[in-house]
């Protein structure tokens, strides 16, 4: 069972950190006893948000692998080893088809949802290999698991589940698990502002899947958290799908959709 402060005096990384998914990560690892760098593009934002939850803040672009490598050598400096990471920083995109979707958003998409997941592992994950300890969670999408509308998006989640199994071959031998989570339809302010604006119907969303609802930040750091913790000290290498089962739930369309309430000759 884990306790309050089962992550007490190591150092958590969370990109993407100021909001949604990140922010619930850098929460629960703060409640959790973890020294917490925040992580994100916005400085000022970075700052606020690390101010008021009681963060370390460190700006950069994962996109960006000089930033990546400065921020890296940076802490490093500062006496600050990070042994827990969360590549959680990401971008969507709107569903059109590749005649209509400009190049420079496919490249945008893969060079932040992909290529900054790989650039923070190799400059944070290299320097834990070498310390002899660590542990990492990339944050995927159930959207890289099935085919979706979202020629750029859907595959960079792909390849991050990919890179994910590379990578916990790659560093197991030198102490350092790496796994992902691939939420689902998750409430993040993204996700809200699209219902708000009516483009995305929650009902819809809820009964595609197993469960019937919509997954809040808090649900997938839980998962996250485990994965980084000693409970967690035989896994590496998984894709952990939080999507309230959605993935099962799918094919039941065909059959007039998931059966709910008591079952026929089951008694309350």
């Amino acid at each position: 069972m884990s306790s309050p402060q089962d992550f007490a005096g190591r150092t958590a990384l969370v990109t993407g950190g100021a909001s949604g998914i990140g922010l619930a990560c850098v929460e629960l690892l703060l409640a959790r006893g973890a020294r917490v760098v925040l992580a994100d593009l916005n400085t000022a934002r970075t700052a606020e948000v690390a101010s008021r939850v009681g963060a370390i803040p460190s700006a950069f672009d994962v996109a960006d692998r000089a930033a990546v490598a400065s921020a890296q050598r940076q802490l490093a400096e500062q006496g600050i080893a990070v042994e827990l990471l969360v590549n959680c920083a990401g971008i969507v995109q709107s569903p059109e088809p590749p005649s209509v979707m400009p190049h420079e958003v496919f490249r945008r998409v893969l060079a932040i949802d992909f290529e900054g997941t790989y650039t923070c592992c190799a400059e944070f994950g290299t320097a834990m290999a070498q310390r002899g300890r660590g542990a990492i969670v990339n944050i995927a999408s159930v959207a890289g698991m099935r085919s979706m509308p979202l020629h750029s998006y859907s595959p960079a989640k792909a390849a991050v589940v990919s890179l994910t199994e590379c990578l916990a071959g790659e560093w197991g031998r030198s102490g350092v698990r790496v796994n992902t989570v691939s939420p689902g339809y998750t409430v993040t302010a993204a996700l809200q502002s699209q219902i708000d604006l009516g483009l995305r119907d929650p009902e819809k969303l809820k009964s595609n899947s197993a469960l019937g609802r919509l997954i809040a930040p808090a649900d997938i750091a839980n998962a996250v958290v485990f994965l980084l913790s000693e409970q967690a000290g035989m896994i590496t290498g998984v894709n952990l799908p939080v999507d309230a089962g959605w993935l099962v739930a799918g094919s039941w369309n065909t059959f007039g959709g998931v059966r709910s309430g008591v079952q026929p000759g089951v008694q309350a």
